[in-house]
């Protein structure tokens, strides 16, 4: 088992603040509750319920104490496609760096102009 496998199970145990979910023979997972859907869930109850069949996605794996974290919210999210967000600017353009090209020089000098009159004469 690694971060990012995707395994069927069944759920065991539900409790206010996630479901435990029988992966494989000895291995149980918790589904945290914020990983069961995307947005708010006042009642996970309504939800889920011990014995449905779910397929989820390993988030996080603790070697040391042997805890595995679940999602049900990721595998939802997979299929998702957001529609692009319209914004405002001249990305359509393909400028690229020429505007800072342009000003390059005008800042050389600016800059040299600075450094010598801070620069303290002998």
């Amino acid at each position: 088992m690694k971060i990012g496998d995707k395994l069927n199970g069944q759920i065991v145990g539900i409790k206010p603040y996630g479901a435990f979910v029988q992966l494989e023979k000895d291995k149980i997972g918790l589904i945290h509750i914020s990983e069961v859907k995307a947005g708010y869930i006042d009642n996970i109850y309504k939800n889920l319920s011990i014995g449905q069949k779910v397929t989820v996605q390993i988030i996080d794996l603790d070697e040391y104490s042997q805890k595995i974290s679940l999602s049900l919210r990721s595998l939802e999210e997979e299929g998702y496609i957001s529609q692009p967000k319209h914004r405002f600017s001249n990305s359509r353009y393909k400028i690229g760096f020429k505007p800072l090209a342009k000003a390059l020089p005008n800042w050389i000098d600016e800059s040299l102009a600075f450094l010598k009159k801070d620069t303290p004469t002998n």
